[in-house]
C-alpha cells in the first residue's frame, strides 16, 4: 500500500534550520503492526522496496507480509516524493541549491515521526545496505527500545576516508559542470554531463575488479570498450530518474555518517548497543571492504559476522539476494530459537558473542 504522510510543524534539522511540513513517500506491506519491519535503503534508492529487493519479498523470506508488517519509506532529501531540492519551498519554487543540510540522523528521525503516524511502537527488525545500513546503525543507537534486532549490510561504523574521497570526486563532477549553476539551474537544462559522470565513478566503487573482467574483458565494438559502453549507458539512463541537488545532498549526508559523531569514540557508543544483529558484508566490495565491516562487528556485542560471497562488489547485496535472504533467515531463525530457550534478556549473550 502507498501512503503519503506529513510530518505537521516545523521540523528541525541536526545541523541547524528547519524544514517544515515534511512529506514522506512510503509503502507498507502487510497487517500485522506489532511484528514491523523496516527497510531502509540506499543513495539512490526509494520507497518501493519490492522491486529493488524482490528478491527478498515472498512466503518464508525475508520480508514475508503474511507475518510481519513491512515498512520502506523515501529518505528524506530525496527526489521521489519525499521533501527535498526538487520540492517546492517557501518561496514557492524548488528549494534546489537551497534545501538545507541533512545527516543520516535526519533520516531517522523522520522515518521515527513516520512510524509514529503509523502506529508502529516497535520494530522487530531494521534492514538496509549501504547508506540504508548507516541508518540501521542510527535506529539503533537514537531508539534502542524500539528496535529488535538489526542487520546493517556493506557499511562501517563511519564513512572512511577512502569512501569520502570517492565522494568528493563526484562532487566535484557535478558542480564543475557549466550548466550546474551553483544548483540553481533550470528544469530545462541540467547538469547532465556531471552527473553522468557522477555515476559512472558511483558505478565504478559499486562494482569488482572481477565482475568488470569476467562480464566484459577487453571486447570492444566501434564505441570502445565493452566497460566504457557500459559505465556511458549507466550514467545516461541515472540522469534521466535522478537530479543533481538532490545526489549532493545525500552524499554529503553519506558523508557525515559516524556514529561517534557529537557522541564520543565510535567504538564505545558501539559496545552500548544491545540488540542482537547480523553485520554483513560483501566479499568483493572496494567501497566497504570486508575488514571495515567486519571492524564494525567486532564493536556490536551482540552482533554476529557473515560475508555476502559475490563477484558483484558493492552491489551485490541487491544482486546476490538469494545468497543474502538465507543469511538473514538464519540469523532469524536462530533468535527465535534464542528467544525461545532463553529465561531473561541476557540469556541471548551466549549467542552474539
Amino acid at each position: 500500500m502507498k501512503h503519503r504522510v506529513t510530518i505537521a510543524g516545523a521540523f528541525p534539522l541536526e545541523e541547524g534550520g528547519t524544514l517544515n511540513d515534511v512529506s514522506v513517500e512510503v509503502r507498507t506491506w502487510g497487517r500485522h503492526r506489532k511484528n514491523a519491519t523496516l527497510i531502509c535503503h540506499a543513495l539512490t534508492g526509494d520507497a518501493n522496496a519490492d522491486e529493488w529487493w524482490s528478491g527478498l519479498f515472498g512466503a518464508g523470506r525475508v520480508f514475508d507480509p503474511a507475518t510481519s508488517f513491512i515498512v520502506s519509506m523515501n529518505v528524506l532529501g530525496s527526489c521521489y516524493g519525499t521533501t527535498g531540492p526538487t520540492s517546492v519551498g517557501p518561496s514557492g519554487t524548488p528549494y534546489g541549491a537551497d534545501f538545507p543540510a541533512v545527516t543520516i540522523r535526519d533520516l531517522v528521525e523522520v522515518q521515527r515521526h513516520v512510524l509514529d503516524q503509523l502506529g508502529v511502537e516497535t520494530l522487530d527488525l531494521v534492514i538496509g545496505g549501504s547508506m540504508g545500513g548507516m541508518q540501521v546503525l542510527e535506529w539503533a543507537i537514537m531508539y534502542p527500545h524500539r528496535v529488535g534486532a538489526i542487520v546493517p549490510i556493506g557499511v562501517g561504523a563511519a564513512q572512511s576516508p577512502w569512501a569520502i574521497a570517492l565522494s568528493e570526486a563526484q562532487r566535484h563532477a557535478i558542480t564543475s559542470d557549466s550548466a550546474f549553476k551553483g544548483g540553481a539551474y533550470p528544469e530545462y537544462r541540467k547538469p547532465t554531463a556531471g552527473l553522468e559522470t557522477a555515476r559512472m565513478i558511483a558505478m565504478v566503487s559499486y562494482r569488482s575488479h572481477a565482475e568488470f573482467a569476467t562480464r566484459f574483458g577487453r571486447s570492444s565494438d566501434s564505441e570502445g570498450f565493452a566497460a566504457q559502453s557500459y559505465l556511458r549507458h549507466q550514467g545516461k539512463k541515472f540522469v534521466d530518474r535522478f537530479d543533481a541537488n538532490t545526489y549532493l545532498t545525500l552524499i554529503d549526508a553519506m558523508d557525515s555518517h559516524d556514529v561517534g559523531r557529537a557522541r564520543g569514540p565510535s567504538e564505545a557508543i558501539l559496545r552500548r548497543v544491545e540488540i542482537p544483529g547480523l553485520v554483513v558484508a560483501i566479499s568483493t566490495d572496494v567501497l566497504y571492504p570486508p575488514a571495515e565491516v567486519r571492524a564494525l562487528a567486532a564493536a556490536l556485542p551482540r552482533c554476529r559476522y557473515a560475508v555476502l560471497d559475490s563477484v558483484h562488489g558493492h552491489d551485490g547485496f541487491l544482486v546476490d539476494t538469494d545468497a543474502l535472504n538465507a543469511l538473514v533467515v538464519d540469523f532469524r531463525n536462530s533468535l527465535n530459537r534464542a528467544d525461545s530457550t532463553a529465561t531473561t534478556p541476557t540469556g541471548l549473550g551466549a549467542a552474539w558473542a
